[in-house]
Parts: C-alpha cells; sequence; structure tokens
C-alpha cells in the first residue's frame, strides 16, 4: 500500500493475502465540516470533492471498491456480482480484488476474513442492522465454519458517547438477555449508554466467532480524526472501512 494517506491497518492475524484498512477524515479536499476525506456522496458535499476523494484512496487499492447504498438493513451482497449502489449493509468476496467497503460515521464497521484466506466480509453495522442480524448474515454469507471467522471492529461511537431509549435496549434484550450488560442508565427516564463493541461481541460469540479485534476508538469524540454524525449531524461526512483477498 501506498502510505501518502493516513490509513488505519487492522492489528489482527489475519492470512497474508488478506488485505484491510479502514480512512480517516484526513487526506482530502473536502472543505467546511466535510473536511477533508469524506467518501459519502449522499451528505452533500460538493461532488468534484467526493470524486478526488475516492481517487486518493484509489492509489492504495487494486481495483475500485465496491460503494453499497446503505439503509441500515442487513442485506448482504456478493462483491463478486452485484452493482454499484446496491442497497444493502453488507458484502462477502471469496474471490480475489473484490474490495467489500462500507461507510460509516459512527455506526460500527465490522471487517471478516476467515483463518484460510479464502473468504472475506464487511459490515455497516448500527444499532438497526446489529439488531437485525448483519454480522450473522455476512458470516453465513462466507461460507466458513463460523469458529474459522477473524472479527476486526472498526472505529465507531464510544460506549460514553452513545445515548440511546429504551427502544433500543428492547430490541436487543429481546434477542439475548445477555445484552442488559451494553446499557448503563444515564439517569434520565428511559435513557441508556449503549456500547456497539460489546453488543457486536456478544452476537459474534453467540455465533461461534470468538477471535474479535479492535474496538476501543470513538468516532463523537476523535473529532479531529473521525467524522461523527451524532455530533456534526446531516452534514457529516464519511470515513470507509474495506476489505479484499490479495490477488
Amino acid at each position: 500500500m501506498a502510505t501518502d494517506l493516513p490509513l488505519i491497518v487492522p492489528e489482527w492475524p489475519a492470512p497474508r493475502n488478506v488485505r484491510a484498512c479502514a480512512t480517516t477524515r484526513k487526506g482530502g479536499v473536502s472543505a467546511g465540516p466535510y473536511a477533508s476525506l469524506n467518501l459519502g456522496t449522499h451528505v452533500g458535499d460538493d461532488p468534484q470533492a467526493v470524486a478526488e476523494n475516492r481517487a486518493r484512496l484509489g492509489k492504495h487499492l487494486p481495483v475500485r471498491p465496491l460503494w453499497l447504498q446503505q439503509v441500515h438493513g442487513a442485506v448482504v451482497v456478493n462483491a463478486l456480482s452485484t452493482c454499484p449502489d446496491a442497497q444493502a449493509d453488507a458484502a462477502f468476496a471469496r474471490v480475489p480484488n473484490q474490495i467489500c467497503t462500507v461507510m460509516t460515521a459512527d455506526c460500527l464497521p465490522v471487517l471478516f476474513c476467515d483463518a484460510a484466506g479464502t473468504a472475506v466480509g464487511a459490515a455497516h453495522a448500527g444499532w438497526r442492522g446489529l439488531a437485525g442480524g448483519v454480522l450473522e448474515n455476512t458470516v453465513k454469507a462466507m461460507q466458513v465454519e463460523a469458529t474459522e471467522v477473524l472479527a476486526w471492529l472498526g472505529p465507531a461511537i464510544g460506549p460514553q458517547s452513545f445515548e440511546v431509549g429504551e427502544d433500543v435496549r428492547a430490541a436487543f434484550v429481546a434477542h439475548s438477555a445477555q445484552a442488559q450488560s451494553a446499557f448503563v442508565p444515564t439517569g434520565a427516564p428511559g435513557k441508556y449508554l449503549a456500547d456497539l463493541y460489546l453488543l457486536a461481541r456478544q452476537r459474534l460469540n453467540a455465533l461461534g466467532v470468538t477471535r474479535i479485534y479492535g474496538g476501543g476508538r470513538c468516532t463523537l469524540t476523535e473529532a479531529d480524526t473521525f467524522f461523527s454524525a451524532r455530533r456534526d449531524g446531516t452534514r457529516s461526512g464519511r470515513q470507509a472501512s474495506l476489505i479484499w483477498l490479495e490477488g
């Protein structure tokens, strides 16, 4: 990979043919609230600036990544056969040089591979997608044993910053009583601090995925490094997390 663009490279024991990275908000040309490496075309930024930002990222990649139209759901698509901008929140690939990509600005990006380096996947896990099974669907689509899967949790809103209501808590607790431990009451009626990282680990552990890495970042508080929709509202840019099998 080239090194002129600030990229986060996962620290995990992935096979050598698995390549992965995540962008920050640094290194692009967008201005104002989108400064500077906004990769989202749907947030009101100058289209030419976004195109340049994507071109800069492209210099680090073997082929053009698959950009999805994310809808906070749980649909997973095959990166090999899916049209660009397909409505989905996750993608998988079992052949080289098919780049699975998700964009986030507080939601949790999760990258997957198997220990043998035969399959990869990327999931956009906001609370709705996480509760709806996007991680489970992605692991299933990879067609490998869950015990052979490695997962990396990319930058998301941290457990001290993500305030939610009772409806969010109820959606997870209805699936598993264990999820109660991921919600801490704030003191305000019906309000909790939710831990997306812990919720993801719980869902993955229940599948049999135990090799889980990453986590610990906070897109809301790390304003110099990450975009955050909760912090900046509708004029927030988007960072990306990407994974592929090297050809």
